[in-house]
């Protein structure tokens, strides 16, 4: 809709400015839906942005403007308002036509070619193989998973890909803990389980597997000559455990890249070596240190250890032009909102290494708090409470966890009520946008056992669509490509599901006082129409969520 009206606002303003000599001035033209219905359905700010140019008033270029579109039938109402807005009424007949589109678009519906020629790599979870999937990563994983579904419907090439953090002291220790869980079975370790260790009944199983996997003669007098064989094991059977619990959650990545990896073909020592050519970084007490002062971050950055060790610091600036290298013009990663520091040193790093910042992206995610009937439940795995993905998923849901995740800004806490999101009542968001879906789906049904099928938009007559409920849910759907933009511009899909509750709650109040099946075929055939409309629309944003759209419920 946007666009046919800035199709008949271009030749005026292009008239204008060509009366005036200035042809080459460039004036982009935006059109916004006003918050209040008084205002119009659009409205441009154009007349003001015209007046610089036309050395002329906004109001008297607004009102010149408002004769040249008069006569349009798309408009029925054209006003000046304020300092010079212009305010666009549409007429009903066009956005009945507008409601023949989507549904001629189907699927296709919301397409936009906002990233074409695009490629963009969405990172995110990238949890450390050293345990299950907590309720945090499962936020990350919802927003990264719909983010990269949201950027492919605005028209970019989107990759999502998982960084396995597998390298450094966190997998020795890991592998430590194991060994000593499974000599603790053997009876051969004695005394208190160290706290430095990995907690969670989860090594336990795990030593309990291995065993039976492998038998009891593992550890010989050399414990340290076994150890990497139960690091490997444990980082192994945890990741294949995670990738089940993702894929379960809906998330099934494109790539899983090896931190590891990057240390041992010599990346990490080639990212040195070239931030040594760049003369940005030099050597103090014993360490290597990355001048990240000088790109903007609060002090400098070691990226050697004095006893040698690389940082994680620095196989992260490897990770990152590896990436960059690999033809991805945007990186957008998902990240706790703890590790907000991080953001200024790994900036700073990839513009010492000729990255402009802007390719580089962070969505930060807020902690989650877990709730039963409004009441806090204890984050504690030994206490058998509800903390891990895989624990919430069984008991409310892949639909409901996912979109009770999504259904606030990433970097808002969330309060997560367990019996909210398992709640069949309109107080649950999830179940009150999904039961829109499937009650469209019921009416279909019923409308076929009565010989009544969806009929084509061209053998329908959409003037019968004349009350101002109908012409509202339209309206509601035009805005859904302008919600999907916003949502890829700013990388924040819980846009999606707010206009999803707000499509739901117009057609929740519409049903419930209209019926669609009437005893006159005509109004009836445009009701399903504007109702295959709206399922449409439900199923494309709930599957931008990654979330089901049932038939029935």
């Amino acid at each position: 809709m946007k666009e046919r009206l800035t199709g008949y606002l271009r030749p005026a303003v292009d008239r204008l400015l060509a009366a005036a000599g200035r042809e080459d001035e460039p004036v982009e033209i935006s059109l916004e839906q006003p918050k209040e219905k008084k205002f119009g359905d659009y409205a441009t700010n154009v007349a003001m942005q015209l007046a610089r140019p036309l050395r002329r008033s906004p109001r008297e270029i607004a009102a010149e403007l408002q004769e040249y579109l008069r006569g349009i039938p798309d408009i029925e109402e054209l006003t000046v308002a304020g300092p010079g807005f212009l305010n666009f009424k549409l007429s009903p007949a066009c956005w009945q036509a507008y409601l023949a589109q989507i549904n001629r678009l189907g699927s296709r519906y919301g397409d936009l070619d906002l990233g074409t020629g695009r490629r963009v790599m969405v990172e995110f979870v990238s949890a450390n193989p050293t345990g299950p999937l907590h309720i945090g990563h499962g936020r990350g994983a919802a927003v990264g998973d719909s983010l990269a579904r949201i950027l492919r419907k605005a028209g970019y090439t989107t990759i999502s890909e998982y960084y396995i953090n597998d390298a450094g002291n966190q997998m020795e220790i890991l592998g430590r803990s194991l060994q000593w869980r499974y000599l603790e079975l053997l009876g051969r370790e004695a005394g208190a389980y160290p706290e430095n260790y990995y907690q969670g009944d989860y090594l336990v199983a795990l030593a309990a597997r291995l065993r039976r996997e492998k038998g009891d003669d593992l550890v010989g007098e050399d414990r340290e000559a076994s150890l990497p064989l139960f690091t490997d094991y444990a980082s192994r059977m945890i990741l294949e455990e995670i990738r089940r619990d993702l894929v379960e959650f809906g998330v099934d990545f494109d790539n899983w890249t090896s931190e590891k990896q990057f240390f041992l073909d010599g990346r990490v020592d080639q990212v040195i070596a070239e931030l040594r050519q760049q003369g940005v970084v030099y050597e103090q007490d014993g360490a290597l240190w990355f001048a990240a002062s000088r790109f903007g971050d609060e002090k400098d950055r070691v990226v050697v250890r004095a006893n040698g060790v690389k940082t994680y610091f620095a196989s992260d600036i490897a990770y990152h032009l590896d990436k960059h290298e690999r033809g991805f013009d945007l990186l957008i990663d998902v990240w706790g909102a703890d590790h907000h520091g991080y953001i200024p040193r790994l900036s700073a790093a990839l513009e010492a290494m000729g990255i402009e910042r802007e390719r580089f992206q962070v969505v930060l995610v807020q902690l989650v708090s877990l709730l039963r009937g409004g009441q806090p439940v204890a984050m504690s795995t030994r206490a058998g409470q509800f903390v891990t993905l895989r624990q919430v998923v069984d008991e409310v849901g892949r639909d409901a966890a996912r979109f009770f995740f999504l259904m606030r800004r990433p970097d808002s806490h969330l309060d997560f009520d367990l019996e909210l999101a398992k709640a069949q009542s309109n107080e649950n968001p999830v179940y009150y946008v999904q039961y829109a879906h499937a009650r469209i789906c019921s009416v279909f049904r019923k409308a076929g056992e009565a010989g009544m099928p969806v009929p084509q938009a061209e053998h329908v007559k959409l003037d019968r669509l004349e009350l101002a409920e109908e012409l509202e849910l339209i309206k509601k759907m035009a805005s859904f490509p302008v919600a999907i933009e916003a949502a890829a511009r700013n990388l924040e899909p819980h846009r999606i599901a707010y206009f999803l509750l707000e499509l739901a709650a117009l057609f929740h109040s519409y049903y419930n006082r209209n019926r669609i099946i009437v005893g006159e075929r005509p109004l009836s055939d445009a009701r399903l129409l504007l109702a295959a409309a709206l399922r449409q629309v439900f199923e494309i944003g709930l599957g931008l969520l990654g979330v089901g759209a049932p038939t029935s419920m």
